[in-house]
């Protein structure tokens, strides 16, 4: 099955720090991995496909519409910014790894960018809580919500990131 995103290039600029020259070669990546580990982490597989099938068919309308513009899209603008963040000064090219750096810009630290990365997972939780209240009391608007099988992803119930545990 391809994959679609549930936002498009203009979402992510629109409402992140990304800048509008940024080429997306350079991001949609992150947009991918974002939506598939932790969009469809709080969506389930059911439901997770569903929205995918309905976008890729052209059919995304009525609650399912609301849903992704209203919880799932803010959702996975910050979580595609989380995962970006990191590698975003970087690129891989034939001579090897480069960082890039700017001459009218400073280079920010790793504690800033530690910084960024954290706001951008707190406003990526907020909505992730937001998504889950929301299906707490909507659910039966989403019969694939509760009607994951076997080995697909169950709907997560908690938004917040709590660090590694090893």
């Amino acid at each position: 099955m391809a994959t679609a995103l549930f936002i498009n290039r203009t979402d992510l600029v629109k409402n992140s720090i990304l800048d509008g020259n940024v080429d997306s070669d350079k991001f949609l990546q992150f947009v991918k991995i974002a939506q598939e580990v932790h969009v469809r982490n709080y969506t389930g597989s059911k439901l997770y496909d569903k929205i995918q099938a309905d976008i890729i068919g052209g059919t995304l309308t009525g609650n399912y519409k609301t849903l992704v513009d209203t919880f799932l899209a803010p959702m996975l603008i910050h979580f595609a910014m989380v995962e970006y963040l990191p590698y975003s000064a970087y690129q891989l090219k034939n001579g090897g790894l480069f960082k890039h750096t700017s001459e009218n810009a400073e280079t920010p630290s790793k504690d800033e960018v530690d910084f960024l990365i954290q706001k951008e997972r707190n406003l990526a939780e907020y909505y992730s809580t937001r998504f889950i209240d929301h299906m707490s009391f909507n659910s039966n608007l989403f019969p694939e919500y509760n009607n994951n099988a076997d080995d697909d992803i169950y709907p997560s119930n908690d938004s917040l990131f709590n660090g590694w545990v090893l």
